[in-house]
């Protein structure tokens, strides 16, 4: 008798984007990349923002490693071509 024994397949690690707050980047640049970069309507982009702001710390979204670390990377060079010292960073979920 064969037995047929179904791939165990893991379902891949997800991690969060977080944006961190600083006294710099305009509260406008951070609702634009949440737009831009994270697909966010104006509202929705904006409660992120404030969130951000009074908490220090705001998720964008939670992806794949592999797109968690292509968001990082895009808004960490958008905010430096526009001279603001935006943090994103990654971390487990």
């Amino acid at each position: 008798m064969i037995t047929r024994t179904k791939p165990q397949t893991k379902k891949p690690s997800l991690y969060r984007v977080l944006l961190l707050n600083d006294d710099y980047t305009p509260m406008e640049f951070v609702i634009h990349v949440l737009e831009r970069f994270f697909q966010k309507d104006h509202d929705s982009a904006t409660r992120v923002m404030l969130h951000v702001h009074n908490h220090g710390v705001g998720e964008c979204g939670i992806y794949t490693y592999e797109v968690a670390e292509t968001k990082v990377t895009q808004v960490m060079d958008f905010a430096r071509q526009h001279q603001h010292p935006l943090q994103c960073v990654m971390e487990k979920n």
